[in-house]
């Protein structure tokens, strides 16, 4: 695979960032291991909940539910990657993105990593209290997922699915505890996430692509390699057609299909502008797939009130 000889800093840690400005030099390296300081991955986990509360509840959701969701996937998502920076430390210390993070730099020391994923731990579990018993049974289904998820890229080439499979979980439980049941529809909605995590995350991986390939870890990114704009494409071509099937089955309004054509409008820019050999490009165009998840969100809104 042909790499630019030549590229900008990547690391996804800032040194002038409100984290080090504002918060205590305490509390610091855990804001930095809950990924406070770097919001993309919680919205991305977020939003297409959201959208499934919206689904689910056939247009506005509960405010209540409405947080307990959105708190319960930013928790998620930071304990995820309390466990990520755990399992990865001995790596992450030869991978340029990820070589200032708390644990590889020495900023936080293990024992204190795992106390504080313990804590995290302990506040998701009262969020149990707030939620149906299905849905308390679907987020322990998750944990393992959650665990496993950093694990994988030593063994397989699809750790993205296993992370898309992990993140949008959340999708499933808005239809647990709303109507206490997960219509084929959801699962289809969910796939699809899925799909379209494994095309933003890919191209987030190849960002390191070059590091991977020298400690011999795995990733989506190795295995299409010199023709990952193909495999992108088939991965966003399967995410419309899900969310086509998944609407259309729910009997949304044709507000949701407008919504889903601006998305996949969205995926043809990103798929132009790819470049494998631009690490910077594909760290831009795993950031522009917010907007895809405020596209969704719209869909299942506009799609529940014409419907």
């Amino acid at each position: 695979m042909t790499q630019s000889n030549s590229q900008p800093d990547l690391s996804d840690i800032s040194h002038d960032d409100w984290v080090q400005r504002n918060l205590p030099k305490a509390w610091r390296p855990y804001a930095r291991l809950a990924r406070l300081d770097r919001p993309v991955g919680t919205w991305l986990t977020v939003l297409p909940c959201i959208a499934a509360l919206f689904q689910a509840a056939g247009g506005f959701p509960d405010i209540a539910r409405l947080f307990i969701f959105c708190l319960g996937a930013l928790l998620m998502r930071s304990v995820g990657c309390t466990i990520n920076d755990i399992w990865d430390r001995d790596f992450d210390k030869h991978v340029e993105r990820t070589r200032y993070r708390p644990l590889t730099s020495g900023e936080i020391t293990l024992k204190k990593a795992v106390i504080f994923l313990f804590a995290q731990f302990a506040v998701a579990a009262v969020l149990l209290f707030f939620i149906n018993s299905y849905s308390r049974w679907m987020a322990l289904a998750l944990v393992p997922l959650v665990i496993i998820y950093p694990l994988c890229k030593r063994f397989t080439h699809w750790p993205q699915a296993v992370l898309g499979a992990a993140f949008n979980w959340g999708m499933l439980m808005a239809w647990s505890d709303t109507n206490n049941y997960i219509p084929l529809a959801a699962w289809a909605m969910w796939l699809g996430a899925v799909t379209w995590q494994i095309g933003y995350d890919t191209m987030y991986a190849y960002t390191d692509i070059k590091d991977d390939l020298k400690l011999g870890l795995k990733s989506t990114a190795i295995r299409f390699g010199d023709n990952g704009f193909y495999w992108l494409s088939g991965f966003y071509l399967a995410t419309v057609i899900l969310w086509l099937w998944g609407g259309w089955s729910m009997a949304m309004g044709w507000g949701y299909f407008i919504f889903i054509a601006l998305i996949a409008a969205h995926f043809i820019w990103q798929l132009k502008i790819f470049d494998i050999n631009k690490p910077e490009r594909s760290f831009f165009l795993f950031r522009a797939n917010m907007l895809t998840g405020v596209l969704l969100i719209a869909a299942a809104w506009l799609g529940a009130i014409t419907a």
